[in-house]
């Protein structure tokens, strides 16, 4: 793989380890990404440490502040990426403190990013986990006031209003129903909803077109990862995203060789994902325990 940072200013970042299609890089990402030419990224894939409450062992800014920490790296994420590229960004909601109001921080950064920094709202997703524990237990399982928070808010960016995506690349499997009436086929009528159902409605395109909610459990506990990291005496980082999530996002907004960037990689879930699909991928982490011990996902 050649060196996907480019020496600039008489200065160069080596990668703290490369694998076959990609490289992760220690440091800050906010100066790392200084080092990455315009418009080389097809898409950036990303889950930033949250605006939470209460302080996390990865670093993570209050609602307050969260929004004007952000936008530098958001400014540099538009002038990486190409074109057509995309930019999807993982967010988790906040309680707000001492009371069980919600922040809206997610939905004021929205707002920034397309306003100020100039992205466009391609799409919006949910990434719904039903393996999350009740969290925050004052509220919920202390005074049974609210039910759990299991769902992540996830902004789909673009640079313009065309990404590249194509959404064939990630169908899901028919259900029953499904395959019962391709098999028996369907009468063309219009639906009482208003909907006209053609005969057009038969045809078998080898899966079903899925929706904007992501239902993908978070239930890693005895991975090769966190057995390598128990084994070497390594923190693993306590906030990792499931395989799938990267793995839908990876497939549905890129082609193979296209260049992934993960510029808060934590365990690095998103450099060992694009791997395996034949992607370039760029990490960067400012946390060496987490980059010591994303490592061993690729030690297979």
């Amino acid at each position: 793989m050649q060196e996907p940072i480019t020496q600039r200013k008489e200065t160069i970042f080596h990668p703290y380890y490369v694998q076959q299609k990609g490289a992760a890089y220690l440091g800050d990402s906010l100066q790392l990404i200084k080092f990455i030419a315009d418009n080389s990224i097809n898409l950036i894939l990303t889950s930033p440490p949250f605006a939470l409450t209460r302080k996390k062992e990865y670093g993570n800014e209050s609602a307050e502040k969260y929004i004007e920490w952000f936008l530098p790296f958001a400014y540099e994420f538009k002038r990486v990426l190409a074109d057509n590229g995309s930019f999807i960004l993982d967010l988790g909601g906040a309680y707000l403190p001492g009371n069980p109001v919600r922040s809206i921080y997610q939905y004021e950064l929205l707002v920034r990013l397309c306003k100020e920094v100039g992205f466009s709202l391609a799409q919006e997703f949910y990434h719904y986990n039903p393996a999350r524990l009740p969290t925050p237990a004052e509220w919920v399982t202390i005074r049974r006031i609210r039910v759990k928070d299991s769902v992540n808010i996830v902004w789909w960016l673009a640079k313009t209003p065309n990404p590249k995506a194509d959404n064939r690349k990630v169908l899901k499997p028919y259900s029953q129903s499904m395959k019962q009436l391709l098999k028996n086929g369907y009468k063309a009528q219009i639906r009482p909803s208003g909907h006209d159902i053609s005969d057009k409605f038969q045809k078998d395109n080898q899966g079903a077109i899925p929706p904007n909610l992501l239902e993908i459990a978070n239930t890693e506990s005895n991975s090769a990862y966190l057995r390598q990291c128990k084994a070497a005496g390594v923190k693993p980082h306590p906030a990792r995203f499931p395989q799938g999530f990267a793995e839908f996002f990876i497939k549905f907004l890129t082609d193979e060789d296209d260049i992934v960037l993960d510029p808060f990689a934590g365990s690095n879930t998103t450099g060992f994902v694009a791997e395996t699909l034949q992607r370039q991928w760029i990490s960067f982490e400012i946390n060496q325990d987490y980059v010591v011990g994303s490592h061993y996902r690729f030690s297979h």
